[in-house]
């Protein structure tokens, strides 16, 4: 595939992404009501934003790798930067030297993705995880954005919790499950320096997991230039 292609597939589906998200976001932030049917609908729409706030940091982590428009470092860093700030006040700039530190030593004591002390025990590994990337300045970038939606454009606190700061966590917990625990926890199938296997899934779980980041996470770590959507590419080669 060109350079040109990817390139534009990418920036497609990113786009998509993000428009899917922000438009549920909206909805749900300030127009959903617990009537009958919103109620049933609220299930539904929480587990799409989870879905889609794993895409938004996947696309920034292809971003991070160039794969999301290679050759346009620019691009790349523009459009990974507004998907992690919208995700939960991530910053680009702090993000990228840990996940190229994640790629140089995985599963080891110099891998910030990883708990060395700990890392048989799933809750304590993720909250190292959580601490790892969510601090102060994210805290104040979530109560600042909770401060405009409920005290200057009036939406329900219920409706802010239930439909951003819900996907939010249970996305980070997504994204600890399929794209780092699973694929790193320590095993006799770890079998070289990478230190990461794939997940057994069938393509379309792979997807709704972790955009192929669970199913194919092996193979990310030798094909770092691929994005998400061709992962699966790999795994055939």
């Amino acid at each position: 595939m060109t350079r040109a292609r990817q390139a534009a597939t990418g920036l497609l589906l990113a786009v998509a992404v993000l428009a899917a998200w922000t438009g549920l976001h909206v909805f749900g932030v300030f127009f959903w009501q617990p009537t009958q049917a919103g109620l049933l609908a609220a299930p539904l729409i929480v587990l799409a934003l989870t879905w889609l706030s794993v895409g938004l940091f996947i696309t920034a982590h292809d971003a991070m790798h160039g794969a999301l428009a290679p050759g346009r470092p620019q691009l790349n860093r523009v459009i990974g930067a507004a998907c992690l700030l919208i995700y939960a006040g991530f910053w680009f700039d702090a993000l990228l030297p840990k996940h190229h530190a994640h790629h140089r030593s995985p599963g080891t004591a110099d891998d910030p993705d990883f708990h060395p002390d700990k890392p048989g025990v799933f809750w304590r590994w993720y909250l190292r995880f959580f601490r790892e990337y969510f601090g102060w300045r994210e805290l104040a970038w979530v109560a600042g954005v909770s401060a405009l939606y409920i005290l200057l454009l009036r939406a329900p606190l219920v409706n802010v919790w239930l439909f951003w700061a819900g996907p939010a966590l249970l996305s980070s917990l997504q994204l600890f499950t399929f794209g780092t625990w699973l694929p790193h926890r320590h095993g006799d199938d770890l079998l070289d320096h990478h230190r990461a296997r794939s997940n057994d899934l069938p393509k379309w779980l792979s997807l709704l997991t972790c955009f192929h980041f669970g199913g194919y996470h092996y193979e990310h770590h030798t094909h770092p230039h691929l994005p998400w959507w061709r992962l699966p590419e790999a795994r055939r080669g």
